[in-house]
């Protein structure tokens, strides 16, 4: 296994002058101030903090000018509390444990792929979903991550308030940390509701954002087969 996998202190890794760090000394992936409480929080804890959420929906659905206590939305307060909880439970889970121990020993040096991972996220600029795949490559250098973690990692990023622009650079780099490959390549296509339902109000476009680190930016042939290999359709079909 990758030495210290987000366990231990380590420098932090600055991706851009914003500084959005994968890694830090709690295995978090993403230090927010509040974070570590949600993940050690005990059951009375969580239970207080979706009451606290429940009366501020409460209080938007009046901002609105509805009427929380009709019956229709009586219970939609708590409904969207815990549904909030849900969609951004990413915030509750350490890499380490995601990745556990499925990193394994193995003389392979080509290329791995797994593509097209259904995510779904929400935008921190306005709350709303921003939904797509994920496809994700690297070449191994004497270790290699069990495929599932590959969609774990992603779904883990994902479900936390997030821009896709770091949401790509994120899977990427906690990739490169685990298995330390020749190589990473992530490339994200989703479709904003910021964009189709509000704003601009333009249904069908879709953005599409990449990281490559390693062979996969320096060898203009290996991201030519990347991408080769990810548009190509399926040898199953």
């Amino acid at each position: 296994m990758s030495p210290a996998l987000f366990s231990t202190p380590r420098p932090v890794s600055v991706i851009s002058s914003s500084s959005t760090p994968v890694r830090d000394p709690n295995g978090l992936g993403w230090p927010a101030k509040t974070t570590l409480e949600r993940l050690h929080e005990s059951p009375a804890a969580r239970k207080e903090r979706e009451e606290k959420l429940a009366d501020a929906v409460r209080t938007l659905l009046e901002c609105i000018g509805e009427d929380p206590d009709r019956e229709g939305l009586m219970r939609t307060p708590v409904r969207y509390a815990q549904a909030l909880l849900w969609m951004t439970r990413g915030y509750e889970v350490r890499l380490s444990e995601v990745i556990n121990d499925a990193i394994f020993a193995e003389d392979h040096d080509e290329m791995v792929i797994v593509r097209d991972i259904d995510f779904s996220s929400l935008c921190e600029h306005h709350l709303v979903p921003f939904t797509g795949k994920v496809s994700i490559g690297y070449i191994p250098n004497k270790l290699v991550l069990g495929l599932s973690k590959l969609a774990r990692i992603a779904e883990t990023f994902s479900r936390r308030l997030q821009v896709q622009e770091r949401l790509t650079r994120q899977i990427a780099l906690a990739v490169e940390e685990a298995v330390q490959p020749l190589g990473v390549a992530v490339v994200i296509e989703a479709t904003h509701m910021c964009m189709t339902m509000r704003g601009v109000q333009k249904p069908g476009s879709s953005t599409v954002t990449s990281t490559m680190l390693g062979a996969f930016r320096t060898r203009q042939k290996t991201r030519e087969e990347f991408f080769h290999l990810i548009r190509s359709p399926s040898v199953l079909r």
